[in-house]
């Protein structure tokens, strides 16, 4: 068995699978996270987000598949009853994208559902992730990143009910400087990074996202005043998590805790998953504290 900070990983993400009450974390798992040819991605899993299996195989890529470095971010979503994988690739002259995978089960092996990311193909775009309205409605939020517009972008696209196409050109929902908790980087650059959606129990929808803050890498709220994915959104001038961690996703356990986790700190190769309880609070999202409880979840 392995404990957290036996795990190198960026960007964690966890799905909670209810059908085996399984905590899978996924994420950026090569060594090789900057440079180099990308290896794939491995998938940890747990009982009490203590105690952990793995790595487990969950994506290897076939010699026909058109990326072969930057294998970022993969976040696994359970639609329509199968599970699908969103995550960043990158190859030589070639735009990074978000390409969608599917497999049967959450342990993979995941395979593309395309042959091409569904990001638009002239856009350096990453971080895509799912959001299914109260239509059912399918949608990805993506960055269209900074390397190519300097002020980093959050965008949206609908997609079709089976995730193979985007049905909409790309809406700009807003860009990285507009929050106030931001500060440039890279050359007076700002980045968007890790988008994710949380619906409040008042139906008040949320985005977490990370940037550069005054502390370093770090995650701020904002929130849709329409309680639509189109916005417009207000940005929370304090961030949620301050100091050298980021790319966080919510979810709650088997008995109901809101949970975050992020990767910590944000140099490589020491990025370990943190998790932290949290509350829903009239005033957003407030951190409770770090996750070092000795009971099972």
């Amino acid at each position: 068995m392995l404990k957290k900070n036996d795990i190198r990983i960026r960007d964690p993400f966890i799905l909670p699978d209810s059908k085996t009450k399984t905590y899978y974390l996924y994420g950026t798992t090569d060594e090789n996270v900057w440079k180099g040819k990308g290896t794939g991605f491995n998938v940890y899993k747990s009982k009490d987000l203590e105690n952990w299996e793995g790595p487990y195989s969950a994506f290897r890529p076939a010699e026909s598949f058109w990326a072969d470095h930057h294998f970022w971010a993969p976040e696994v979503h359970l639609y329509n009853e199968k599970y699908y994988m969103f995550a960043s690739f990158k190859a030589e002259n070639q735009c990074r994208g978000t390409q969608v995978l599917i497999a049967d089960q959450p342990q993979g092996p995941f395979t593309p559902l395309t042959d091409e990311p569904i990001t638009p193909r002239n856009w350096e775009c990453l971080d895509g992730t799912l959001y299914v309205d109260d239509t059912e409605q399918p949608w990805l939020i993506f960055c269209h990143e900074w390397l190519q517009v300097q002020d980093g972008e959050i965008c949206v696209i609908k997609l079709s009910k089976d995730l193979r196409t985007a049905i909409s050109d790309p809406v700009l929902l807003f860009k990285a400087s507009e929050a106030k908790w931001t500060v440039p980087a890279h050359d007076q650059n700002y980045v968007t990074d890790g988008p994710f959606l949380y619906q409040t129990k008042k139906g008040e929808l949320l985005m977490l996202w990370s940037s550069g803050g005054k502390n370093g890498y770090a995650i701020g709220v904002s929130y849709s005043q329409t309680g639509n994915i189109t916005g417009p959104w207000i940005h929370h001038e304090q961030e949620l998590f301050q100091k050298d961690g980021g790319h966080g996703m919510l979810f709650h356990t088997f008995d109901g805790q809101l949970m975050l986790t992020i990767h910590s700190p944000n140099q490589t190769p020491n990025e370990r998953p943190e998790f932290f309880q949290m509350k829903e609070d009239i005033n957003g999202l407030i951190k409770k504290e770090a996750n070092n409880h000795t009971g099972k979840y």
